[in-house]
């Protein structure tokens, strides 16, 4: 097993699919398996099996699946910690994946969407709405959530056991004992090494190993917050030229990130680059960086501003020069691969593994064509549930 104190090798997303394949799936709920076992279909989609209907297997086997559904419908109630324009790709690529398992196996889907109103931390309500769709008979809820890891425990164990299968996406898990996760999946991505460590080291490559940053973080007590920093300081002590000149709460939204910077840039505004740990907080430090007439970075010199989500209006902001890059964190990626997992764990009864992570890229100029495309074709998507 890999040291999980140090950042895995990288992998394309063609890689990780091919060695998903590898992954089979036996009957039974909650045993840990190898990596990915519910990418196999994406696997198939990716290497170019299955009779037209993006998942693989053939007709024959497609077939034998939809004896096995038999018109069932899932019902599934979807609660992510706010609506936001990442979540809402998520949802349009969900949406898109379900719709490939209707026409191909006769599954039917539907899906209740709801978000506590406020901010990450408005946890009780989202609490509350889990109990109401365990009490209304639920198939599946699928959750992100800014609660406490310990009191969700509990509340994951009771909808489990009332016939509620749940799982996570989106979660910073790494930082917890993976046995105490009493949900069935949870499908996200490393924050430590696949987003936090990412940043830093990019910043550290296009400065060159010196300057001063300054980080826009989450709210204190944030689970994403405290993971992301995890990669980032060992990114950071890599490069002992890099300091930190600053640190401020931008509380993940974009008009927090604008004040909080504004803030910072007051007491030193000479900086060399801008950690926002969310898109939206490093959008708000561009806009802070231009209303002080602080130049941003051309690719030669300015103050390099990096982000951590893959917002469509992210890629926009990189190609007009207000954004040096992103880490794509995966909105599309993650939505697939928890339609995959609820219907291979759900309908199928096969095994999943207990932690599922996507691929994560960072993307600037010289990608952001091939990042952004991606992300339109899930929005593309026309089916509704």
């Amino acid at each position: 097993m890999n040291d999980p104190s140090l950042p895995p090798a990288a992998g394309s997303r063609r890689s990780f699919l091919r060695r998903a394949a590898l992954v089979g799936g036996a009957v039974g709920s909650g045993a840990l398996l190898s990596a990915c076992s519910s990418k196999q279909v994406s696997a198939a989609s990716a290497e170019g099996g299955g009779g037209g209907t993006g998942l693989g297997g053939g007709g024959v086997y497609q077939e034998a699946v939809r004896k096995i559904v038999n018109g069932r419908t899932v019902q599934i109630g979807w609660t992510p910690p706010v609506l936001s324009e990442w979540y809402s790709q998520m949802e349009a690529a969900a949406f898109r994946r379900m719709g490939e398992y209707e026409d191909a196996y006769g599954v039917r889907w539907k899906w209740e969407r709801a978000s506590p109103t406020g901010n990450f931390n408005a946890v009780e309500q989202q609490v509350q709405t889990v109990q109401s769709w365990v009490q209304r008979k639920f198939d599946v809820v699928l959750i992100c959530t800014g609660a406490n890891f310990a009191t969700m425990q509990g509340v994951y164990s009771k909808a489990l056991a009332a016939g509620t299968k749940i799982y996570q996406f989106n979660q910073p898990v790494e930082i917890y004992p993976v046995e105490q996760l009493q949900a069935i999946s949870s499908i996200g991505y490393d924050n430590r090494w696949q987003s936090g460590y990412l940043c830093g080291k990019y910043i550290a490559e296009k400065l060159g190993g010196q300057g001063k940053i300054l980080e826009i973080t989450g709210p204190p007590g944030s689970d994403w917050s405290a993971a992301r920093q995890i990669g980032f300081e060992k990114a950071l002590g890599e490069h002992p030229g890099l300091t930190v000149a600053g640190t401020a709460n931008g509380g993940y939204l974009r008009q927090q990130g604008l004040s909080a910077t504004q803030d910072l840039l007051t007491r030193d505004p000479d900086i060399q680059a801008i950690w926002g740990e969310n898109e939206d907080m490093a959008l708000g430090a561009s806009q802070a960086l231009d209303a002080r007439g602080i130049k941003q970075w051309d690719g030669k010199a300015g103050v390099v501003v990096v982000g951590a989500d893959g917002l469509v209006s992210g890629m926009q902001s990189i190609r007009n020069g207000k954004l040096t890059a992103s880490l794509d964190v995966g909105s599309v990626d993650q939505a697939i691969t928890f339609i995959d997992t609820v219907f291979h764990n759900a309908v199928l009864g096969e095994t999943v593994a207990k932690i599922i992570n996507v691929p994560t890229r960072v993307v600037d100029k010289g990608n952001v064509d091939y990042a952004e495309a991606y992300l339109q074709w899930a929005l593309g998507n026309t089916r509704k549930y």
